[in-house]
Formats: C-alpha cells, sequence, structure tokens
C-alpha cells in the first residue's frame, strides 16, 4: 500500500478509533490509542490489502489497546462528564433537556455488559454493518442481532422507567 492509498483508505478511521476510545479512556489517552492505531496500521500498511475490512481491522487493534490500558490503570470510565453539547440549541430549557436525555442514555448505555455495548456503539453510534461488527467482536451476525435486541430492549424499559418514575415524581 503507497503512502496516499493509506492516507485515503485508513485515516479517515481516526474519528471513528477515537469515539470507541472515548467509551473506555480519558481524551489523551484517546488521542494517544489513535496514535498507536494508526502507526500499527502503516507498519502492516503491506499486508493491508489482504484484509476485507481494513476499518473492522482498525477497530480491533483500537479496542484491544483500550482494553489493555483499562487493565493496566484500573481505570475508570468518565465519559459521562465529557457529553458533548447538541449543534442546535434552541432554549437553555430544551438544551438542558437535550443534555438530561444524553446523560441518561450515556449512563443507561454504560450499565449494559461489555459486549452488549459495544455492538449497540458499533451499530447505533459508528453506523456499522452486522457483518463488520462481526468482523470486530468475533461473533456470527444472528449473536449480534440477539445482543443487540436485548441491549436495546433493556434500554428502551430504562428509559421508561426513569421518565415514568419522574412524571409521578413531580
Amino acid at each position: 500500500m503507497t503512502e496516499q492509498a493509506f492516507i485515503d483508505e485508513v485515516l479517515p478511521h481516526q474519528d471513528k478509533i477515537y469515539r470507541l476510545a472515548r467509551n473506555y479512556l480519558s481524551d489523551a489517552d484517546s488521542q494517544d490509542v489513535v496514535q498507536e492505531t494508526m502507526v500499527r496500521l502503516w507498519q502492516k500498511r503491506h499486508e493491508l490489502p489482504g484484509y476485507r475490512s481494513i476499518q473492522a481491522l482498525a477497530i480491533v487493534i483500537a479496542r484491544n489497546m483500550c482494553l489493555d490500558k483499562v487493565k493496566a490503570k484500573s481505570y475508570q470510565n468518565s465519559s459521562l462528564n465529557n457529553i458533548a453539547e447538541p449543534a442546535t440549541m434552541h432554549t437553555p430549557a430544551s438544551a438542558l433537556e437535550t443534555k438530561d436525555e444524553a446523560a441518561l442514555a450515556h449512563s443507561l448505555i454504560s450499565r449494559l455488559p461489555e459486549q452488549q455495548r459495544i455492538i449497540v456503539h458499533l451499530r447505533d453510534v459508528e453506523g456499522l454493518e452486522y457483518e463488520e461488527i462481526a468482523a470486530v467482536v468475533k461473533m456470527n451476525v444472528n449473536t449480534i442481532r440477539v445482543n443487540l435486541s436485548r441491549a436495546r430492549k433493556t434500554l428502551r424499559e430504562a428509559i421508561i422507567k426513569q421518565h415514568n418514575y419522574a412524571y409521578n415524581g413531580s
């Protein structure tokens, strides 16, 4: 793979790798993971054309590095403190409500079992296809569909429960 092909085919995946890493690590550590992933991919650049999905390979490398860092540091996931502001804010009240909903969603997702949390992130946040997710998590497509369905059902029930509590508690 030439330098230009690497730039065209590999570098566009940096944002996805960063978002994945942010689920596990701080901003600085996430940037380190992205950089190290790119270095490893560059070192394998001659083997990359043989892979069916460079994106899946990049995500697997990044995920493994994140898990290694988490294990090494007994790292605490602090992603709830860094929720991004929505792009369109109409009123302060709607902005606060949107931020609260995002915080609730992040909180509920972080409580899911690791496998379901990763599948939800890859499918609903990153928009990967089932086959690409299967390559990342080393599961078959039907198992991914079942885990995703269970995760979404758990999230839906928790959100409904939270809204009913908030409605009845006010």
